[in-house]
């Protein structure tokens, strides 16, 4: 059963270049768009034996199951390369591994990016209608044949690769950057990686960058003196409300009986076994 929800109201009708701001993500197209890389050697955190941090190959994988979890009641988040529907938020069309939207910038970003990579693609011809449906609801020059054509995208090893590339550019890069500035372990690293897939980047104050900012404002980082218990909570105090400011985030399972279970118990590092529910439905990770 599919638990999309997108992005916070706040980003639906900006442009993406204005989207795209505050966890140091907003540059122009041609910066925006590194050569993806393919394989990721291990931390030296993990080949030392030290706790390794969220991007960490086995950590990202375990961040990739809880995500999806939430996001699609599944672990199997690379069976969601095809997702495609429109859930009725605002946001259009929401797709892929991390929820891509036709009205928030991030779909049409990464259509580019597939197309620069792949120029032939069958995605291509869509192009100029993404960019009239950015920051709308609507399915203009879309309907009725885009769906169909992004699940057969899903299936092209080029599609999904340019998937991940833009999952780690726009969401997962700049939150795990931002969670070892703030001097958290990998478990704070996917706390904020989990609030600015749902929230998105920037500093509105119910974004990623506003969240943090109301957490700072009632706790210190353990980068500035501060307890990462205290900070955590206080971050994911902050988080709730930003969720229960609209309707389609009301359910904070979530925080309350996934990442505050995993606090709780001082898994800062997210070791395996890890068990949680999200929407009453439990899940584990063994290993």
């Amino acid at each position: 059963m599919s638990r999309r929800i997108g992005r916070t109201a706040a980003a639906v009708a900006l442009p993406a270049a204005l989207v795209f701001t505050g966890v140091g993500v907003g540059v122009g197209q041609a910066a925006a768009h590194p050569a993806a890389t393919s394989v990721q050697s291990p931390s030296p955190a993990h080949q030392s034996g030290a706790a390794a941090n969220l991007d960490d190959p086995a950590k990202k994988e375990i961040a990739m199951k809880l995500v999806s979890s939430a996001e699609n009641s599944s672990l199997d988040w690379r069976g969601q390369f095809k997702y495609i529907e429109d859930i009725g938020d605002g946001r259009g069309y929401t797709a892929g591994i991390i929820g891509f939207c036709s009205g928030t910038g991030d779909m049409l970003e990464l259509v580019e990016y597939y197309t620069e990579q792949k120029p032939d693609n069958v995605l291509a011809k869509y192009l100029p209608a993404l960019r009239r449906v950015n920051g709308s609801d609507s399915h203009s020059g879309l309907d009725p044949n885009f769906t169909k054509d992004w699940k057969k995208a899903a299936a092209d090893k080029a599609f999904q690769d340019a998937q991940e590339h833009e999952r780690d550019r726009v969401y997962f890069n700049p939150s795990v950057k931002q969670g070892k500035d703030d001097g958290l372990g990998a478990l704070g690293q996917f706390i904020y990686y989990d609030a600015i897939v749902m929230h998105g980047p920037g500093d509105s104050k119910y974004s990623f960058g506003g969240i943090r900012k109301t957490a700072m404002s009632k706790a210190k980082t353990p980068a500035q003196g501060g307890n990462q218990t205290t900070y955590l909570n206080a971050f994911l105090d902050a988080r709730k409300k930003a969720m229960q400011s609209e309707e389609a985030h009301s359910d904070t399972s979530r925080v309350d009986t996934a990442q505050r279970v995993f606090l709780n118990a001082k898994n800062f590092d997210l070791n395996p076994p890890l068990k949680w529910k999200v929407y009453g439905e439990s899940f584990e990770i063994n290993s």
